[in-house]
């Protein structure tokens, strides 16, 4: 059995987790200032230093500094006095740094198939109408074998819908233009915040996440302050990468350790707005995922800003300040008070405004699963460095990473929007070859000089050009717009994809 991780300390006792229970879940929350980072950092230290990987997103910029060996700093130095924490030691850990952009890290894509019309939905912000309809556009490229791996894909197969809606209405309903119209506006949207480079192959392997590095686990760190700039992006990418953990490990039991803790930052911004369909996946998750072995921490300002039914999921609570300017705000921090089991000797909704910068109110899991009576009490201080790496430190981290070199380059292997455009050129052919035949037997059919009033009436009008359009011909210059293909195989879906009907 792995010994306890020592997180906080006060004058009277040791507050540790237990890693057979870090499975359970937990929240760590607090105002702006009030240690949350600091406290992340500290866990995920502990875990790596027990072989578990952990997975978090850098929202500040200033988690990097993991990797490095601490040092130097007055309040740690402080902390460490004050606590009297003997063997308390500076040192770096295994980090693997990850960014959708492709510039602080290695690259993060997933495929338009493996996301789903549920995520990209809400990642579009997209209506229930305009939702219905990109459930639609799965559905026939699921039936016609329409491979979606990246945005222009999916652009070709929604033009390709839209061009044949009247075609597709008798076997899966209507097809809005506006709909059609709304999705491809939210696309050129999501393209603008750079979400094209977040579409594609190769598209991360979730083992990769989990691994370690001479018996400490790899802390992967996602570069997520240019993609905070679209909170829905940022939302939605976190949460398919727990949908994929979710889908891809085997069931695993209790364990004596999680296989991965994931620390789900900002968490608010996955559940504001969120369509009851949505929360009601992520809570269903959020419960069978820890048979699975993986640890899931959401990370906020307030406990509020968590639903009830993923806010019970819950077990390992560390609650950092609160201020209360407000009737709104006293209200939060009673309700903040109430979620931890209570301690006769604390008033915690008072004591909630009085913590200071790395004092927190405390509780966790014992070895029956039971909320621990909550204490105040100091986080005990990281060993890593406080703060952001250089730029050479990152560069050099990604030359000596795991996986480098295994996402630098892209792939982009034959899928919807090349079948369908090689199937329109074959269109286009076929109806050229039609018209300059039918253009030669009219033509053998003249008289051969003068020709007819008729005739010489029609070449002063334009020749053929009034011809009545042929099927062969109309076909190709609606293939033509729709530009899309065949690959003979079903679209591959993610787990909130396949939860709602998809195909796997």
């Amino acid at each position: 059995m792995t010994d306890p991780l020592l997180i906080a300390k006060n004058a009277a006792a040791e507050l540790t987790l237990l890693p057979q229970m870090a499975n359970r879940h937990g929240l760590i929350t607090g105002a702006t200032g009030t240690g949350k980072t600091v406290t992340l950092q500290t866990l995920a230290e502990h875990f790596s230093r027990i072989g578990v990987p952990c997975f978090m997103s850098d929202v500040k910029g200033d988690l990097s500094g993991i990797s490095q060996a601490g040092g130097g700093n007055a309040k740690v130095a402080e902390r460490v006095e004050m606590l009297k924490l003997e063997g308390f030691e500076h040192q770096g850990y295994p980090v693997t740094l990850w960014d959708p952009f492709g510039t602080s890290g290695h690259p993060v894509r997933a495929t338009v198939s493996d996301m789903g019309p549920l995520l990209l939905s809400r990642m579009l912000d997209l209506n229930e109408t305009q939702s219905g309809v990109l459930n639609l556009v799965f559905k026939v490229a699921d039936d016609n074998g329409l491979l979606l791996l990246d945005l222009k894909d999916l652009r070709t197969m929604l033009a390709f819908v839209g061009e044949n809606a009247k075609q597709f209405t008798t076997d899966y309903g209507n097809v809005s233009p506006a709909s059609i119209g709304a999705i491809q506006r939210g696309l050129l949207a999501l393209e603008s915040q750079g979400g094209e480079q977040i579409f594609g192959e190769p598209m991360l392997n979730i083992d990769d996440l989990i691994q370690t590095d001479r018996g400490r686990g790899v802390i992967n760190i996602l570069s997520a302050d240019r993609l905070m700039q679209s909170p829905k992006l940022y939302a939605t990418l976190l949460l398919w990468l727990l949908a994929e953990l979710f889908e891809n490990l085997p069931e695993a039991g209790d364990l004596d350790k999680p296989k991965l803790v994931f620390f789900f930052d900002e968490a608010h911004l996955l559940f504001t707005d969120a369509p009851d369909a949505l929360v009601e996946k992520i809570e269903q998750v959020v419960r069978l995922i820890r048979s699975k072995g993986v640890g899931v921490y959401f990370v906020t300002q307030n406990p509020a800003d968590v639903p009830d039914k993923v806010l019970s999921q819950l077990g390992n609570r560390v609650q950092h300040a609160l201020r209360a300017f407000s009737a709104r705000d006293q209200k939060a921090v009673r309700a903040a008070a109430e979620t931890m089991r209570d301690n006769p000797t604390l008033d915690e909704a008072t004591v909630i405004t009085e913590l200071g910068v790395g004092e927190a109110l405390v509780s966790f899991l014992d070895e029956k699963g039971r909320p621990g009576v909550v204490e105040r009490a100091y986080i005990v201080p990281p060993q890593g460095q406080i703060g952001p790496i250089t730029d050479a430190q990152r560069q050099q981290l990604m030359r000596a990473s795991l996986v480098a070199g295994a996402y630098d380059k892209t792939v982009d292997r034959e899928s919807a929007h090349e079948i369908l455009k090689a199937r329109a050129e074959q269109a286009a052919q076929a109806a050229a070859a039609q018209a300059q035949a039918e253009q030669q037997a009219k033509a053998a059919a003249q008289p051969a000089a003068g020709g007819s009033v008729g005739g010489v009436l029609e070449d002063i009008l334009g020749g053929h050009g009034r011809r009545r359009e042929g099927a062969a011909e109309a076909l190709a210059k609606s293939a033509a717009r729709a530009i899309g293909s065949q690959v003979g195989r079903t679209l591959i879906r993610g787990v909130l994809g396949s939860l709602f009907g998809g195909k796997r």
